[in-house]
Formats: C-alpha cells, sequence, structure tokens
C-alpha cells in the first residue's frame, strides 16, 4: 500500500498567502505550521524565501521547529533565489527547495524571451545548484497544463537524471480539463526515462471551478504528490482544496489512494487558516462551509431525518463538523417542523402539526429562516388557544 499513498503538500503559507489581505506574520506562520503538521501534511510549503525578508525569517523560523513534516521553500530557476532557499531551510530536520521555471511556449517567448533549448539547460541547472543544499529537491515546470506533453516529458527527464525526487507539473491557469490534466501525467510516466525515481505531483488551480477534479485525475494516473490549500485559498481563483482531496479519496476508496491527514481535523483547521488569514469562508464550500450539512428543503429533511445517508455521504463528525442542520425555510415541510418542535421540548400529535404548519408558513414567507425563538413564540400561542 505504500505505493498507494498521496503525499499531501500544503502551500497555505505560500501560494495561499497570495490572495490579497491574507498577508501572514511571522508568529501567525508558526501557528499554521504546527497546525498543518498536526493534522498530517507531509510537506509544509513555508515560503519564498528570497521574496522578503519577513518571508525568510518566517522560513527558517519555521524550519526549526517542525520536525515530522517536510519544510519546503520556493525559488524560481535563479542561483541567488536558491542560495537564499537553502539558507532558510538548514535548520531543517527535513528539508526541500522547491525550484522551477516556465514550459509553456507562451512562458518561454512572452516571459523570458527565450526558446525551449535554453530554458531546458536552466531547468537542468536550477536543479543541480538546488542539489548543493539538499538531496530533496522539487522541480516544478511552470504552466505544464499548458506545455506540450512531449518538449514537458524533455524537461521532466532532464531534471530527474539532474537529481529533482520531485516533479511538479502544475496546471499554473486552471486551463486543464480533468481527462486532459489526467493524460498529461499518464503521459509523463509512460515516456520518460526513470520517471520511477520521482514522485511526480499535481499542483492545480481554480480558474474553471476544476483543481479537485484535476489533481484526482492526475493521482488515478500515477501522480503521488497532491499541493493544495487549507479552504482552497491561492492565487485569483484559488488553488485545489485540501480538505477536499483528503474526503474525495477516503468516499472513493475503491480507487486504492489514502493520504495520512486526520480529518477530524478538517473543520477546525479550515476555521483557525479562515480566522488568522482573515479570510470568510464562503457557506456553501465543500466539507467545510457552514452550509455543507445543513438541510433546508422539505424533500430533502424528510428523506435525511427517516436515514441520514439518503443526503448526506459525509458524517459531520467525520470531518470535525457540528451536527447537522434542519434549517426552516418555507420550503421545509412537516416532518422538519415536528422534529424542531420535539428538540425544542414540545410534543405535538399529527393533528397539531397541520394546524402549526399554516402557521410556520405563514412566519417563514415573511422570514429568511425561522428561528428557535419564532418556533416557540407559534408554539405557545397555539397551546394558549387550544387550553
Amino acid at each position: 500500500m505504500a505505493d498507494n499513498q498521496i503525499f499531501i503538500f500544503d502551500t497555505t503559507l505560500r501560494d495561499g498567502e497570495q490572495v490579497p489581505g491574507c498577508k501572514l506574520n511571522t508568529k501567525e506562520k508558526i501557528e499554521l505550521a504546527l497546525a498543518l503538521e498536526s493534522l498530517g501534511v507531509d510537506i509544509i510549503e513555508a515560503g519564498f524565501p528570497i521574496s522578503s525578508p519577513g518571508d525568510f525569517e518566517s522560513v527558517s523560523e519555521i524550519s526549526k521547529i517542525i520536525k515530522n513534516a517536510t519544510v519546503c521553500g520556493l525559488s524560481r530557476a535563479v542561483q541567488k533565489d536558491i542560495e537564499v532557499a537553502g539558507d532558510a531551510l538548514k535548520h531543517a530536520t527535513r528539508g526541500r527547495i522547491h525550484t522551477g521555471i516556465g514550459t509553456s511556449d507562451s512562458h518561454i517567448k512572452s516571459k523570458f524571451n527565450s526558446n525551449r533549448e535554453e530554458i531546458l539547460l536552466r531547468a537542468v541547472q536550477a536543479v543541480k545548484w538546488a542539489r548543493n543544499y539538499t538531496d530533496n529537491v522539487e522541480f516544478y515546470a511552470e504552466d505544464a497544463g499548458r506545455t506540450d506533453n512531449e518538449y514537458l516529458a524533455r524537461v521532466v527527464e532532464a531534471v530527474i537524471a539532474a537529481g529533482a525526487t520531485t516533479v511538479n507539473i502544475p496546471d499554473t491557469t486552471g486551463y486543464c480539463l480533468p481527462h486532459q490534466y489526467g493524460e498529461k501525467i499518464a503521459y509523463l510516466i509512460n515516456h520518460v526515462k526513470d520517471v520511477d525515481k520521482a514522485v511526480l505531483s499535481c499542483h492545480c488551480h481554480n480558474d474553471l471551478g476544476l483543481a479537485t477534479a484535476n489533481s484526482i485525475a492526475g493521482a488515478f494516473a500515477g501522480a503521488r504528490q497532491i499541493e493544495c490549500t487549507i479552504n482552497g485559498l491561492g492565487e485569483r481563483a484559488g488553488n485545489t482544496a485540501l480538505e477536499e482531496v483528503v474526503m474525495v479519496l477516503r468516499q472513493h476508496a475503491d480507487l486504492g489512494l489514502y493520504t495520512n491527514i486526520d480529518q477530524t481535523q478538517l473543520n477546525p483547521m479550515s476555521k483557525l487558516v479562515s480566522d488568522t488569514m482573515r479570510m470568510p469562508v464562503q457557506p456553501n464550500k465543500a466539507i467545510v462551509g457552514a452550509n455543507a450539512f445543513s438541510h433546508s428543503s422539505g424533500i430533502h429533511q424528510d428523506g435525511f431525518l427517516k436515514d441520514a445517508q439518503t443526503y448526506e455521504i459525509i458524517r459531520p463528525e467525520e470531518v470535525g463538523a457540528e451536527t447537522s442542520k434542519i434549517v426552516l425555510t418555507a420550503r421545509s415541510g412537516r416532518s422538519a417542523l415536528a422534529y424542531r418542535f420535539k428538540n425544542l421540548g414540545f410534543e405535538f400529535n399529527r393533528n397539531d402539526i397541520d394546524v402549526l404548519y399554516d402557521r410556520f408558513l405563514q412566519a417563514a414567507d415573511s422570514l429568511k429562516e425561522v428561528q428557535d425563538g419564532d418556533l416557540k413564540k407559534i408554539a405557545h400561542q397555539y397551546t394558549e388557544q387550544t387550553n
């Protein structure tokens, strides 16, 4: 089963921090790094050391305290970047330098004003520089999602030969469809010499809402690392959400893939990141959103109350969430109303509920949601009139 482990590479502290307004100081980064280690994350990308003195300090301090997870620092394919990353990581129990360069024709021509052969040489040189500081080197082929597969395979083969132990295949712009991204990973596995000497990694962005689907397709095709963030934070529309890939793999155990994440910490971790980075989680966010385990439709509520599995494939406690919620709106039915009244201590028979339901609908039509206080008022008025 060891070959079927999906390593979780968390980049909340680096890519996630690139969200406007989400800048973290060193103390905050350390707090989140310790929580990520407790969660079971395999690799923590702590920052981009050369980008600022603050980021250098954060990577350095996190390297000193994290003992179980690998601590990673990002760099460009620039010697000075790599030297600074190596210095920041010198105290790490397990350190990794993550270096790379754009490989799509768009990046090669527009960003670097270069050509494929020159980029290939720069990629190899960057890995060799990084190997001077650690034997744990990850290479990223930026914009791999739009890179010609034959050329991408040449780059991947060359950086593995130069000493890269992980090769990141980013869908930097979120361009790929799941089958395209999966086929790209499969192409590399089938066409790169010594590909088994490195771990292929998925780093997918969510510009088209496909980051999680693409990452799962990549893992199914043979990638064994997924790069992700808590709550899907990240540049533009965000990154693959850690909580989503973890629970997809748990729910689809038939894939034979697993992670070492403690899923019962997912909701507390989501809240910690949201509070620390000052970025609210959208209510309908999968797994960790406020409405992830809420039911307001009468049909759904009736089915859920008969058997929770009719409308919930995950139990809230599995992911550290509070209990499921029956939310009363004008779309709710009698069974949900009876359930909520019973929870409030009222025992009403079927005839009572029929009468109370009409009164409930009157209130529901004027309110977005009928709260416990509203229900108590309706119940007390009814009992006074019938006694």
